[in-house]
């Protein structure tokens, strides 16, 4: 079963601590897990890139599971799509969909969904 909290807002500044920086990212990409299960690995999480963040130098990506993504605020290029996504967008991704790399227009924000239980490798 997925972690559980009572409502707050992560996107806040008095949340801003709970906020942790991503590896390789230079302070430019960050996340904020809301819940988590502990025993199949399933989380749901923001991440956060900083404007004008491009992460080519992570190339493309592509996961064993499948994988949903909500676009909360800013915009983003996706460049496995030719395609800018604006607030409300909103992806279902399944196993070895290959996206990104991305390039953020103003501070962006996305809800993201993943199931690596369900995944080609559990």
């Amino acid at each position: 079963m997925k972690s559980t909290q009572t409502y707050w807002n992560p996107l806040d500044k008095s949340s801003d601590n709970e906020w942790e920086f991503i590896s390789g990212s230079d302070g430019n990409l960050s996340q904020i897990t809301l819940a988590q299960n502990s025993i199949n690995g399933d989380y749901t999480r923001l991440t956060r890139f900083k404007d004008g963040y491009d992460t080519k130098a992570f190339g493309a990506k592509s996961h064993s599971y499948p994988e949903e993504i909500f676009v909360v605020s800013g915009r983003l290029y996706d460049e496995a799509f030719d395609m800018w996504l604006e607030p409300g967008y909103y992806a279902s991704r399944p196993p070895g969909e290959v996206h990104g790399p991305f390039l953020a227009d103003g501070e962006v924000v996305i809800l993201e969904m993943s199931y690596p239980s369900q995944g080609s490798d559990s």
